[in-house]
């Protein structure tokens, strides 16, 4: 067997729907079942979902506040008012700053942002911010992608003076701020269809509202912020990803054109992926390191030479990051193994002082990755006195739902139920470790720190081809809500395996089923080659895709989880090294049959038994084990008691022998017959001193000749004194088989047969005919999916 990393869930698909949208559609099974198992089981609403059908952004009026925003905002620009973007430093708040920005420059606005230092201010509009910009003339603040949980600071601003506009998508609390205007899709009786918009999904409609039409230019930067800040992208996200995808593919944006083409990206295969995994970060990488105004700048500016410079600063900073991120998590981890051991915390709370406050989510995530627990992680400022935060969740755990019930503690506080950020005084840290491991405590079970990977569909190999991938990505862009899917294949045979690349931790595999193949690539999984028998049935979890190499296009699978759901035989017979096979095999109970050969075999570093005779063999707890058959067995009953009704986990043979009968001469009748004529003839026969080269004569071993002997011994054919023979006067007939040397030899001769010399897939269904009682394939496969 093999277990799998993680629990498999896979979604089980309405058979009767799959079939309707296959016929109505035209569509493969494969994309009908993904359809199915997202909701949409009905031909009308696939089709709407696949061909963008009556598809249309929602009215930027039915938001709550948005007249009264607007009617202030265009009095801003009538009277020349100077008018303050209030942004947030990561991607979705420097699109959101940039996209109000633009609205307002294209409305002739006097208008300029403001995005707070991470590391000296926080997260969060403030008052020295505020105080600050009233100072310098403005009368009008609008925040994007931030400012819902503002308290303190609207009231400050109705104190000094100023109108105070929020837009916001993060979780409303309690209490919401006494701002003039307060836009946002989750607002208690919002009448607006669309509660999940990202921050730049807000100054989007904001925008629209604005300028009394969808503004299409400014799709490829609410993409980016919807997509970075991985919202669900189902809705009228999806439609903004969607189109602003398109709007990136022909990007007339300096700033962007500059970025893209440092991050290496192919602009005619711009997706969700590019995104997420070039832009999105490397526009984070500036807030997290330094001032997030040089994202904002590279987004704005018309000149494609400074473009240029700001890009390639954005990329040395996000180079930059990723050297700090791996360091801090290696630091990270250290402090859970060595102090807070997830043993005994459910919860993992961390800190330390110097740990840089921008990229404490990352680490977060990585701590989620290695320990599946909730994890926050604190930067520690001494001289204040106060720790920032940053939190990451599991499933089952609302991280939002669960600090809120520490609030005292967390004088700042904001977030989703998966990721949060706060601060809170140092001397309270233990006392937020405390109260989360008490809460996770009573909420969480044991199943639930096993990581989940959902998968959309059990599919069969002779269902993946180009067509039916192609047809997926009608489903792009992938992203939360929607994402990329995952599907399990199962009762694979194996027709390659190996590992690949420079250090061999890649796995490249070919799968194959009733004349049905498929390449699959499992990046990091190489050591799992060592785990899987060759001739073992596998199941895999993984996202499909295209292949295109030398002009060919193959679909191939990237592998993301393997499992063995039978117990694997594993062939080492003939194997030389005794060592190589040490070398392979861990944790494995090493059997020895025959007790010449324990010394042979043993080692400081497996456990080794006896097993020389059938009570032994019958004892021996075998159940989720695997184990070493060393040498080969006396016989074939100590085998069966030893694998009868029990149930192994993997058996490695390699049945060592000093001697081997199998491929020496077998005498026949004919041969016993010859040499008693033989002995007939010229006996008193010296055999001592004639017998290598009666052997030599005949063609024979001289081990046949004194096997042939002793069986005549044995019968009372022949006496033997010092090495002479000579015939007894046979009175009663006897058969060969009443030797025991003779039956001995046969049941040796056939047993080589079939332990040393059959093919794997004989001995593996010689062993599954003993043991008897183990679970079926489908029994194992339910307690894993």
């Amino acid at each position: 067997m093999l277990k799998p990393k993680t629990r498999w869930i896979c979604q089980q698909v309405n058979e009767e729907h799959k079939k309707r949208l296959v016929e109505e559609l035209s569509i493969t099974p494969l994309v009908a079942s993904l359809l199915v198992n997202r909701g949409f089981e009905t031909p009308e609403l696939a089709s709407s979902f696949l061909f963008d059908k009556d598809h249309a952004f929602h009215d930027p009026f039915t938001l709550i506040g948005m007249d009264i925003a607007v009617s202030r905002i265009k009095k801003a620009i009538e009277n020349q008012e100077p008018i303050l973007i209030f942004g947030d430093y990561d991607a979705d708040g420097v699109t959101s700053t940039s996209v109000m920005m633009l609205t307002l420059q294209q409305l002739g606005a006097n208008v300029q942002f403001y995005i707070p230092n991470r590391f000296t201010e926080g997260y969060g509009p403030n008052e020295k911010a505020f105080r600050h910009a009233v100072e310098s003339g403005i009368r009008l603040i609008i925040t994007v992608d931030t400012g819902i949980a503002a308290i303190h600071e609207a009231q400050i601003a109705k104190e000094i003076g100023v109108d105070l506009i929020i837009t916001d998508h993060h979780e409303p609390g309690p209490e919401l701020p006494e701002a003039l205007a307060i836009i946002h899709p989750k607002l208690e009786n919002s009448p607006y269809p669309f509660h999940d918009l990202a921050g730049v999904g807000v100054a989007f409609k904001l925008s629209h509202a604005l300028l009394g039409n969808v503004p299409e230019h400014l799709l490829q930067f609410a993409a980016i912020g919807t997509i970075a800040d991985l919202v669900p992208l189902v809705g009228e996200n999806r439609l903004i990803a969607k189109r602003g995808i398109q709007a990136l593919k022909r990007t007339e944006n300096h700033g962007l054109k500059a970025l893209l083409k440092l991050a290496g990206a192919d602009v005619s295969t711009i997706n969700e992926e590019t995104i997420g995994f070039l832009l999105g970060p490397r526009i984070n990488a500036a807030g997290r390191l330094e001032s997030a105004d040089i994202a904002v700048d590279l987004l704005l500016t018309d000149d494609p030479y400074e473009a240029e410079t700001i890009a390639e600063e954005i990329d040395a900073l996000n180079k930059e990051r990723q050297a700090l991120v791996n360091e801090m998590a290696e630091d990270a981890i250290r402090e859970v193994e060595e102090n807070y051991p997830i043993e005994e915390h459910s919860v993992i709370v961390v800190g330390k002082p110097g740990w840089n406050a921008g990229v404490i989510g990352i680490v977060a995530s990585k701590l989620v990755d290695r320990f599946y627990r909730p994890a926050i992680v604190l930067s520690i400022d001494e001289e204040k006195g106060l720790a920032k935060g940053s939190a990451r969740s599991i499933v089952g755990f609302d991280l939002f739902q669960n600090l809120s019930t520490c609030r005292d503690l967390l004088p700042h506080f904001g977030g989703h139920p998966m990721a949060a950020g706060m601060t809170l005084k140092i001397e309270d840290v233990n006392e937020l470790r405390s109260r989360l491991n008490q809460l996770a405590h009573e909420i969480l079970t044991e199943e639930d720190f096993i990581p989940v990977t959902k998968l959309d569909s059990e599919i069969e190999l002779k269902n993946v081809d180009l067509k039916a991938l192609e047809e997926m990505q009608m489903l792009a862009p992938f992203g939360m809500s929607n994402p990329k899917p995952k599907v399990l294949i199962k009762q694979s045979r194996i027709a390659q395996m190996k590992k690949i690349g420079a250090d061999q931790t890649h796995l490249k595999l070919v799968l194959e089923n009733e004349g049905s193949s498929l390449d699959g690539i499992g990046f990091g999984l190489g050591s799992l080659v060592d785990e899987v028998s060759p001739s073992a049935s596998l199941a895999v979890i993984g996202e499909l895709a295209i292949n295109e190499w030398n002009n060919i296009r193959k679909p191939q699978i990237f592998l993301q989880d393997i499992a063995v759901h039978e117990w694997q035989l594993f062939d080492y017979r003939g194997l030389k090294r005794v060592e190589k096979l040490a070398d392979s095999v861990s944790d494995a109970i090493w059997v020895v049959f025959n007790e010449k050969y324990v010394n042979k075999f043993a080692n400081a570093n497996h456990q080794l038994v006896l097993l020389d005779d059938l009570e032994k063999a019958e004892q021996l707890e075998m159940d989720g084990r695997s184990m070493v058959l060393s040498d080969l067995p006396p016989s074939k009953d100590i085998l069966s008691a030893l694998l009868q009704g029990k149930q192994p986990a993997r058996i490695y043979v390699h049945f060592y022998g000093e001697e081997n009968d199998y491929f020496s001469t077998m005498p026949t009748r004919e041969h016993f017959k010859w040499y008693y004529g033989f002995l007939m003839k010229k006996a008193p026969f010296d055999l001592k001193r004639y017998g290598d080269d009666l052997a030599k004569h005949r063609g024979w071993t001289r081990a046949t000749i004194d096997f042939m002997s002793q069986v005549f011994l044995e019968l009372e054919f022949i006496k033997e004194d010092n090495g002479f023979i000579t015939l007894n006067q046979v009175k009663n007939k006897k058969d060969l088989s009443e030797s025991i040397t003779y039956q001995q030899k046969q049941a040796h001769y056939a047993l080589e047969g079939e332990l040393l010399y059959s093919s794997v897939d004989q001995l593996k269904k010689w062993f599954d005919e003993m043991i008897t009682g183990s679970v079926t394939n489908e029994e194992a496969v339910e307690e894993w999916i």
